[in-house]
């Protein structure tokens, strides 16, 4: 299992120590979720920050490190789960001209996105998963987990924001998280 955290906040006025700082918070709070390694990626332009802690368990090598950016450098992604049929996609992406620096099924994931889009690649994936996609050109953010819900994924509302996680805990790490449940 690994940890994903993040927001996104247009218009905040934070510079991008600050957004790390916010994010490496929400980080620390799934930290428990994986020893192996931690990340963050910022857009202070956009009010953007992910974080991510790395259980690594398919390619051990910092190829594998995440936030992840694609091949393009279009999209960046926080990932936590599992594509079991990521081997045979990347055979098929291979034989399409894809050059991969590892062996992750994160690097497959969004060697997937980029030559289908999001909603067709995941078409294409069996497995589990729950992630974050920044996709740099239309400027949009993706919460996204599979169909089953196997992994977990929790966002919330704030003010001119939105804010998610593994666990509930990554969100009260964020300075602007009001913990009421709306009905």
């Amino acid at each position: 299992m690994c940890g994903i955290a993040g927001f996104w906040s247009p218009a905040s006025t934070q510079d991008a120590a600050g957004l790390n700082n916010i994010a490496t918070a929400m980080g620390r709070a799934v930290a428990h979720r994986g020893p192996d390694g931690a990340g963050t990626w910022v857009d202070a332009e956009q009010g953007l920050a992910f974080a991510h802690r790395r259980l690594a368990i398919i390619d051990l090598r910092r190829t594998g490190d995440q936030p992840m950016i694609s091949a393009s450098g279009r999209y960046v992604l926080s990932y936590n789960g599992e594509i079991y049929n990521f081997r045979e996609l990347s055979v098929d992406l291979e034989a399409h001209g894809t050059v991969f620096r590892g062996t992750s099924d994160t690097e497959v994931l969004l060697a997937l996105i980029e030559q289908f889009g999001l909603e067709e690649a995941l078409l294409h994936t069996n497995g589990m998963f729950a992630f974050a996609l920044w996709d740099r050109r239309e400027n949009q953010l993706f919460l996204a987990r599979d169909r089953y819900g196997q992994k977990p994924l929790y966002y919330a509302t704030v003010p001119g924001g939105v804010l998610f996680g593994s666990e509930l805990s990554a969100l009260c790490a964020h300075p602007e998280f009001n913990p009421t449940v709306s009905r």
